[in-house]
């Protein structure tokens, strides 16, 4: 792929502008543009080309220097990221710089970035899982948070349509809690994961685990080739076998001529008209010469990522919108949720050292919630629930240590104990206290005021983090396992980089900021479709529901736009 429009220089008006190349961005430049729209999409970074921009796609251990260690510099430039335990030689350049990026910590804080054309979906786990009424009801129900304009049947074409060209691989269970997808075959399950699937669900009524529900292709699909099974995804897919922007929908939205992409487009405002009573543009810095420009178009979709989105909304500042655009409920910024993360049990298995595996999978198992999803189910220690990801597989001597002789040799190549662990994913409450805001004093490289993040959890994700620890350690010791031990790594919030509910959509305007098809509510032609619109948290990964929300709230624009409505 190649050949993007990125001349943007000779046009200052378009149909439509889209904030970020990430999931929900791309998503937006595909449906405007096949829409007809013509569509500018302003990227922070750089331009990164499926294939041509994968310096690392097919890098060994031994083709990096250092081991894949980072040098100082390396280090001293991502000196926040290095907390996650992610950031490699292979995957350094799509992380981004937190020294030109500066960001203030009120309490312990990861905020993860990706500041280049495809953003964070080129680097996230790709789990993908459809939310259900048991989470759009949620708020409604137990009082924490406002309740969501929307429910699950709204919804639920939008995921279908979205499913069909992304390509999500996974087993249908038939569960109200987790509706099925439309599913790519699954991948399979390990000989130790069938053997600990049929004791937990021998043993516990209601549970299930099932493989990861992925969006990668296990089969050819429009066009992309199925996944090769390397793990190595997140330095980009050569074979365009997992969803990101760059490999699926910046493609389809390049291939109809109507997008532009500028990349260097550091968004210092979207541009409000008092007196026409709606956004006109976005202002930008161009981040290598620092130049100001104006770009106007009809629609504006902020799609920067839920941080930074709302950071781009507060400091969108005129006479009507004094305090952010679109923050008339003073919402905005506040209810910021992330889920709960390492939390879990690992234990090992015998029995099946004549066993093994081919090739590295990029996936691993999935126990769906089980608690609080009716009467019987219910508990009195929390609200809310979780679910548990993990994998099992065979250890043994890593290969990349400092060491030499025959004897090493033989020890990397004896498959070592197999061991297998569960790490739970527990929902976020939406607290107004667990908010950003800007912060004047510290400022970024091109003199913008940068955020202050002051959030954690509370009671009751320490009371889900409880039992998901003390289930796990019960389900693996009554599968079999030995010497089994739990752990709880203790995170803040960040760790999960689910950030979501920094502007929240909403039924009454006094308490949210966007309404049911995500439009600011005082701004009906500016649309927020990231994390940054969600009104809960559930306890699955939420990047569908961001591409489904996306695709329906472009289609509501651009009929809205042909009705002179916005």
């Amino acid at each position: 792929m190649a050949n993007f429009n990125i001349d943007a220089k000779k046009d200052l008006t378009y149909d439509a502008i889209v904030v970020g190349s990430g999931i929900s961005g791309g998503w937006a430049a595909k449906e405007l543009c096949e829409k007809g729209l013509k569509t500018l999409v302003l990227e922070r970074g750089p331009i990164v080309e499926h294939v041509v921009d994968y310096p690392t796609m097919n890098w060994d251990p031994w083709d990096m220097e250092y081991r894949g260690g980072l040098t100082p510099e390396e280090k001293k430039k991502h000196y926040k990221n290095i907390r996650s335990g992610w950031v490699g030689k292979d995957t350094e350049h799509f992380w981004a710089d937190d020294e030109a990026n500066p960001y203030t910590e009120e309490k312990p804080f990861l905020w993860l970035r990706g500041h280049q054309m495809g953003g964070k979906s080129l680097l996230w786990g790709k789990q993908t899982y459809r939310w259900s009424d048991l989470d759009f009801e949620a708020n409604a129900k137990d009082g924490h948070g406002v309740d969501w304009p929307i429910r699950y049947k709204d919804i639920e074409p939008w995921y279908t349509y979205v499913e069909k060209f992304a390509g999500i691989s996974g087993e249908a269970l038939g569960l109200p809690q987790l509706p099925d997808s439309h599913f790519l075959p699954p991948m399979e399950l390990n000989c130790v994961e069938k053997h600990v699937k049929e004791r937990i669900e021998k043993n516990f009524e209601g549970r299930n685990m099932i493989i990861g529900r992925v969006a990668h292709l296990t089969q050819p699909h429009n066009g992309r080739g199925q996944c090769q099974n390397r793990n190595r995804c997140s330095r980009g897919c050569p074979y365009g076998a997992y969803f990101s922007s760059n490999a699926v929908t910046l493609p389809a939205a390049n291939a109809t001529g109507n997008l532009t992409i500028r990349p260097y487009s550091i968004v210092q405002e979207v541009i409000y008209d008092d007196a026409k009573g709606k956004a006109t543009g976005v202002r930008i810095i161009d981040a290598e010469t620092n130049e100001v420009i104006d770009y106007s178009s009809k629609i504006i979709f902020v799609n920067a990522s839920a941080l930074s989105t709302a950071h781009i909304l507060m400091k969108s500042t005129s006479k009507r919108f004094e305090n952010g655009l679109g923050n008339d409920s003073g919402e905005l910024g506040h209810n910021l949720m992330d889920h709960t993360y390492r939390v879990g049990a690992i234990g090992k298995v015998d029995g099946f050292e004549d066993k093994y595996y081919k090739g590295r999978r990029p996936n691993g198992i999935y126990i769906p919630r089980y608690v609080n999803i009716d009467e019987k189910s219910k508990s009195d220690k929390f609200v809310r629930g979780f679910g548990f990801q993990g994998s099992g597989y065979r250890g043994g001597n890593p290969a990349n240590i400092e060491s030499f002789g025959a004897d090493f040799k033989d020890s990397i190549l004896k498959p070592g104990d197999w061991e297998f662990f569960i790490t739970g994913f527990a929902e976020c409450l939406p607290y107004h206290d667990n908010k950003i805001s800007l912060n004047k004093d510290v400022l970024d490289k091109w003199g913008q005021p940068t955020l202050t993040i002051d959030a954690e959890f509370k009671e009751n994700e320490k009371a889900l983090n409880k039992q998901i620890q003390e289930d796990a350690v019960e389900m693996l010791e009554t599968a079999g396992l030995k010497d089994v031990m739990g752990f709880d790594k203790e995170h803040p919030p960040g760790y999960g980089v689910h950030e979501m509910g920094t502007a929240r959509m909403g039924r009454d305007p006094k308490t949210s900021v966007l309404n049911g098809f995500n439009q600011v509510h005082a701004a009906k032609n500016v649309f927020v479709t990231d994390g940054a619109c969600m009104t809960s948290s559930s306890c699955v990964n939420p990047s569908l529901t961001y591409m489904a929300l996306t695709a329906r709230a472009a289609d509501h624009a651009v009929s809205e736009l042909k009705k002179f409505n916005i």
